[in-house]
């Protein structure tokens, strides 16, 4: 009871085709892919978020203007290369009219 053997992987691959259909099967494939992308360009991501953000001393206030101080807003995309589901985050802050 521990190994598949070729007919039970091709009995469990007509089930899965039975199931969700042929037609549905490459769409929900390429999705998928496309899932582990971006949760792999996330993480790839953050971890360099999380080394670029540890200094060793503080910041130190400035004296420059307001449009100095605010960051630049962050654009996540999904993939590599895929530009046309990139976007423009919008974080709250306390200056934001709720």
């Amino acid at each position: 009871m521990g190994r598949l053997g070729p007919t039970e992987i091709i009995l469990i691959l007509v089930v899965i085709i039975l199931l969700f259909g042929a037609k549905k099967l490459p769409d929900m494939a390429r999705s998928l892919g496309k899932s582990a992308r971006i949760l792999k360009s996330e993480a790839k991501a953050m971890k360099s978020d999380d080394q670029q953000s540890a200094p060793a001393d503080p910041p130190h206030p400035s004296t420059g203007t307001a449009a100095a101080q605010e960051p630049a807003p962050r654009t996540i995309q999904a993939a590599p290369g895929d530009v046309t589901s990139a976007r423009p985050v919008t974080e709250p802050s306390d200056t934001t009219k709720r």
